[in-house]
């Protein structure tokens, strides 16, 4: 029915005689076509289902655009994704693309192994390519669709990317037999690892929330496995840092989430810090930012929990 009328206001006067009733409408046009054009928007809109929302750490719902001026000045950014998420990996790419535009970048990710670090670096540079850098490097099975993306965009820019954690086998390592165990391997090893020893602090929420999780499978060194990756990832962001660029870190979440993780000990070696945390989470009502998920990022991105996976 709005839509005859609106065709009837519009056109109708253009191709018949003028009737006072016409008059009158056409007057009127301007301001109900206005009228009609954002009630029809407003109805569109309300009946679109959001995929994510963004919240400060508060819970209050803000921008994109708010949320990538705020992390601009920082020296490093973290970016805490759900591996599996589709609306995380675009982020990934839209918010590195956006601060690109803004300065240089150098690139690092939890998903490439410190000793995998010659052939990512060799893919960058052109010395090898898509195919042998496959062969070459352990790449994640969902590689080619979320993390090639973001190499390649590193790749076209020129940029740093850096393989930021310890090779799998020595934190399933420290999962199985501590720490402790890591102090006999040779030192060409060691040069894939934070520097030994490491501190550990079990009262940490992250690591006692996982044994909680866990419901004590592993037993208490497998917090420690996830202290020795976050250990590492802090000591390879630190030692790739650089004046006058912006380092942006992809890692899980829980490597970052409440300013913890990799941040506690990027913190210890570097107390005055300027970093912005970003992490991703699933939650099935989406308008409001459950109060549990206050205070885990400067920025939150609350997706449908309902999402298809990437895998």
């Amino acid at each position: 029915m709005q839509l005859i009328i609106f065709i009837l206001v519009v056109f109708v006067p253009f191709v018949v005689p003028v009737s006072p009733i016409f008059t009158i409408l056409v007057t009127m046009k301007s301001t109900f076509t206005l009228f009609f054009l954002i009630t029809c928007f407003t109805i569109t809109f309300s009946q679109k289902k959001q995929a994510y929302i963004i919240y400060n750490a508060k819970g209050k719902k803000t921008s994109y655009e708010k949320m990538i001026k705020k992390v601009a000045d920082k020296e490093v950014v973290f970016i805490g994704e759900l591996h599996n998420d589709p609306i995380a990996h675009w982020m990934e790419y839209e918010i590195t693309n956006d601060l690109g535009g803004k300065k240089t970048l150098v690139l690092g990710a939890e998903m490439f192994e410190a000793d995998n670090q010659t052939p990512l670096r060799q893919y960058i540079t052109g010395e090898i390519n898509a195919k042998k850098l496959d062969s070459t490097a352990r790449l994640w099975k969902n590689y080619f669709t979320d993390y090639a993306p973001l190499v390649d965009l590193a790749k076209k820019n020129k940029w740093p990317f850096i393989a930021t954690n310890i090779p799998r086998r020595y934190a399933s390592q420290v999962a199985r037999q501590g720490l402790e165990s890591l102090d006999t391997l040779p030192g060409s090893v060691k040069s894939w690892i934070a520097p030994l020893p490491i501190e550990y602090d079990a009262e940490l929420p992250g690591y006692k929330n996982m044994l909680k999780m866990m419901a004590g499978h592993g037993g208490p060194n497998l917090p420690k496995a996830q202290a020795i990756k976050d250990a590492t990832m802090a000591h390879f962001i630190l030692t790739n840092m650089k004046a006058g660029t912006q380092f942006i870190h992809y890692n899980g979440s829980y490597h970052s989430e409440n300013h913890e993780g990799i941040i506690w000990y990027l913190k210890r070696k570097k107390p005055d810090l300027q970093y912005a945390t970003i992490t991703t989470l699933h939650q099935k009502d989406i308008l409001t930012l459950s109060k549990e998920n206050f205070n885990k990022a400067h920025f939150i991105i609350c997706i449908d929990d309902n999402m298809t996976p990437t895998y």
